[in-house]
């Protein structure tokens, strides 16, 4: 491997990069945005993210600061209940 994979395949330049990501992603979201990228209804929405503290009310504008929004969110995660075990990966084309 060469150099340039090297640094493909590195953890702490992939970490780097998510991070320069998050930081080029929009901060504010319109409300008709958040509920694509969220999958959530407009109504939900708009009161998961009052209750979250992320609601911007401007001239008629509703912006959601999305990085409120998210932490709010990761409140509701919810750990895995079962162990099991992912079926082996079986492709069809070898025999």
């Amino acid at each position: 491997m060469g150099l340039e994979n090297d640094n493909y395949y590195s953890v702490a330049r992939r970490k780097e990069v998510r991070e320069e990501s998050r930081k080029l992603r929009k901060k504010f979201l319109r409300y008709k945005e958040a509920e694509i990228v969220y999958s959530i209804q407009h109504k939900k929405l708009l009161e998961l993210a009052d209750a979250a503290g992320a609601l911007y009310r401007i001239d008629g504008y509703v912006l959601i600061n999305r990085e409120i929004f998210d932490e709010y969110l990761e409140q509701f995660h919810q750990p895995p209940k079962t162990k099991a075990k992912a079926a082996p990966k079986v492709s069809r084309w070898k025999k």
